[in-house]
């Protein structure tokens, strides 16, 4: 299967509004025109979003939405999934114009993570107009990274590299303390790192259950300046971060985790690790940073 990159996400919450001054004042990200009054379209570069955040009953991830290259290779993806038996969804008129694409199919992994794959995403050729001239690092690469929670770690891994494709880049042991909501206590648990594309990781498998049905979601800024200026309004607002600024060993990103409307994180990072899929060789990590990083509760 050949996915290229994740393209966006959806995000279901019941703090619609807390999310528009989150996203616009903080992140700062841009709001972008959509089809649906309670839908923030929230842009970060050329596509015509990246981020959708629906008002509702209930705080969770709707989908995320994976990135193939044209029509054939959607079909492709629908037909592998469907002879290793996944139910496939093909999307209406209605939800590829909302989505602003030219094909969508709409699944779940083992788990029950709500997936997407599409082609033909409009780009808004407009200028950006961050409001703190901030810029994102997408392109090939994507939108950023996403942690999803896969109870059963094995069959998921199995799902996503060996059926969507995901190159494994690396592993690492997590306590049982940092696992609570695993389906069952080890001595250890594996949480795993992938991607379909040069990005260190465009997504993190954890194994255990959380409610929103995701654990963070990551977006990479070009200097640690904009970076350094996001953990400052996150401050000023009263925002919980949930870690400080550190420097991952996988990735060597230097990122903070700062708390998200809806009860998961949002990861806000610079100077992340571009791989070379060919002669990539998957590792375990030992710890999760060189320096920083430090969790609050």
């Amino acid at each position: 299967m050949d996915i290229r990159a994740l393209g966006y996400l959806r995000v279901e919450t019941t703090r619609f509004e807390e999310w528009r001054t989150y996203a616009l004042d903080l992140l700062g990200m841009v709001t972008a025109t959509g089809t649906d009054d309670d839908t923030l379209y929230l842009r970060i570069d050329d596509r015509a979003h990246r981020i959708a955040i629906v008002r509702g009953s209930a705080d969770r991830l709707q989908a995320a939405g994976w990135e193939v290259a044209n029509a054939t290779a959607l079909a492709d993806a629908a037909r592998e999934l469907e002879a290793a038996g996944v139910a496939v969804k093909s999307a209406d008129a209605a939800t590829l114009a909302e989505r602003r694409v030219q094909g969508l199919i709409q699944f779940t992994d083992p788990c029950g993570n709500p997936l997407e794959i599409f082609w033909g995403q409009a780009q808004d050729h407009t200028p950006l107009g961050t409001p703190y001239g901030n810029r994102f690092v997408t392109g090939d690469l994507g939108l950023g990274h996403v942690v999803l929670p896969v109870p059963d770690i094995e069959e998921a891994l199995d799902f996503y590299e060996g059926l969507l494709g995901f190159q494994l880049r690396d592993s690492m042991k997590l306590p049982p303390q940092a696992v609570p909501t695993a389906k069952e206590q080890r001595d250890f648990h594996l949480m795993h790192f992938l991607s379909p594309n040069r990005r260190h990781h465009s997504l993190g498998l954890y194994p255990g259950e959380l409610p929103p049905g995701i654990v963070h979601f990551m977006v990479e800024l070009e200097t640690l300046d904009d970076v350094g200026r996001g953990l400052d309004r996150m401050h000023d607002a009263g925002i919980p971060i949930a870690s400080t600024l550190g420097r991952h060993t996988n990735d060597r990103m230097v990122s903070f985790y700062a708390q998200a409307p809806g009860g998961f994180q949002v990861e806000y990072g610079w100077d992340g690790l571009i791989v070379d899929p060919a002669t990539w060789v998957a590792k375990e990590i030992t710890a999760d940073s060189f320096w920083g990083h430090r969790w609050n509760g």
